[in-house]
């Protein structure tokens, strides 16, 4: 049988630095990326997709922000639609491009997805996760009192603005991306982990200010549809303990509980590895069957066991 994989880009995998943010940068970045996800589709693998999209609503609310004197700003649920929209067009393309050099006949598509929260979820009564362009503290509090935006100093880089980052709790186009999936699609969804909504007291949704965690939106993806494989790229090759120091470890495989006992002893931080981790094993104690982590030029060496770390329930 055909085993599916739900493979979570991220941020470097669109944007390499600074001086390569622009769409024909992004477009030659991402290019690389789906010339290795296009391999895993040539190898029998059935993939859904999932990407990261914080710069790319960051220059969205930038934008909004330094043209707001002649046009209305975006809200944040609108940017999440957006760069849904703008990154599945690039991915798709770039993917359907390589099909067809390759002669493989598979279709790409994406699908704009929103995902549920709950309306009492504690993270909106503590928001936590920094978006949009820096600020001097003195434009900073304009905005904190014009706007009622949550501010924060960023690691001494400036003052930004702060949103809740809820808990996904469903995914509403879930039906669509089975269907898809099952039809012979190669499938982008939940990109930037979804635009959140709640739902109110009609059952009707609606979109709230915040932004959901890509990995974790991810993980659920991959539970929901069963997924053999929960592959999330990042900008190593392998997980490490003591990252960054002299003696770093570099691990081949990792257990559920020794990927706990690591996250207690601090090995994996809460602003890089840390969630990646977490959504790790929120998939395979929902019973996933195996997680992959490592950087996007190894997807597929990692796939035949050449790099990466694996991780498993034992």
């Amino acid at each position: 049988m055909t085993k599916t994989a739900v493979i979570a880009i991220g941020g470097n995998a669109l944007i390499k630095g600074k001086q390569h943010q622009t769409v024909p940068d992004q477009f030659a970045t991402a290019a690389e990326t789906c010339a290795h996800i296009a391999d895993i589709v040539q190898q029998g693998w059935r993939v859904v997709i999932t990407h990261g999209n914080g710069p790319q609503v960051g220059f969205i609310l930038l934008r909004s922000e330094l043209a707001s004197h002649v046009l209305h700003t975006v809200p944040l649920d609108s940017c999440g639609a957006d760069t849904q929209g703008a990154l599945g067009y690039m991915i798709q393309q770039l993917l359907g491009n390589r099909f067809r050099k390759a002669g493989v006949d598979v279709p790409v598509t994406t699908v704009v997805t929103q995902v549920i929260v709950e309306r009492d979820d504690p993270a909106f009564q503590n928001p936590t996760k920094p978006i949009g362009p820096f600020y001097d503290e003195e434009k900073a509090r304009v905005q904190e009192r014009e706007q009622g935006w949550a501010i924060v100093e960023d690691s001494g880089r400036g003052w930004r603005r702060v949103v809740p980052s809820p808990i996904p709790r469903e995914i509403v186009e879930l039906r669509a991306i089975k269907a898809l999936l099952e039809g012979g699609f190669v499938v982008i969804g939940v990109g930037g982990g979804g635009i959140p909504v709640v739902r109110d007291g009609n059952g009707d949704l609606h979109g709230v200010e915040a932004v959901i965690d890509k990995d974790y939106a991810s993980s659920l993806l991959a539970s929901d549809i069963d997924a053999d494989l929960f592959l999330i790229s990042t900008a190593v090759d392998k997980v490490y303990l003591n990252y960054g120091q002299p003696d770093q470890v570099p691990l081949d495989h990792m257990t559920v509980d020794e990927a706990k006992r690591y996250l207690e002893e601090g090995h994996f931080p809460p602003g890089s590895m840390g969630p990646k981790i977490e959504a790790v094993i929120q998939f395979l104690e929902g019973g996933g069957k195996e997680a992959l982590i490592t950087s996007p030029e190894n997807l597929a060496r990692a796939l035949r066991e050449e790099t990466g770390t694996r991780i498993t329930i034992g």
